[in-house]
């Protein structure tokens, strides 16, 4: 059973699949979306769900410090709500505090180039997320 991991942006939809035991997160892609002219992605992560058999979905909560939801946090509940409608699959919203700051940091130490970073660094939040639901069920 594959589960699908988002972390949700603006401007960026990152996007990372389980393997088919459940146990580790591959990154996929970072779709192009634009939040202002309604454009959303949801067609390509359908695509992508698809064809990895995806069973269940989890989209990052970016909650504030203090434990609560602002408006990029809305947004995300906003997207995963619309996603449920779409994909007609289970979709958890999974507390995402940090996992783009961790991903910055570990592309750093791995000395990726700043130009190389902004193009990977969504997808890999998104391996973060899903990997911290994948432990968290195992």
């Amino acid at each position: 059973m594959r589960t699908m991991g988002l972390d949700v942006g603006s401007k960026t939809v990152g996007v990372a699949v389980s393997d088919a035991l459940g146990w580790t997160a591959q990154g996929i892609e970072t779709i192009s979306i634009d939040e202002d002219q309604g454009k959303f992605g949801f067609e390509r992560v359908a695509e992508i769900a698809r064809q990895y058999e995806v069973e269940k979905v989890v989209v990052g909560l970016p909650k504030n410090m203090n434990n609560t939801i602002g408006p990029r946090g809305e947004a995300s509940i906003a997207y995963a709500e619309k996603l449920k409608e779409i994909l007609e699959l289970p979709v958890i919203m999974w507390d995402e505090r940090l996992s783009t700051r961790q991903a910055e940091r570990i592309l750093l130490e791995a000395d990726v180039s700043r130009k190389k970073r902004k193009k990977v660094i969504d997808k890999m939040a998104a391996i973060m997320i899903l990997q911290g639901f994948l432990d968290s069920q195992n």
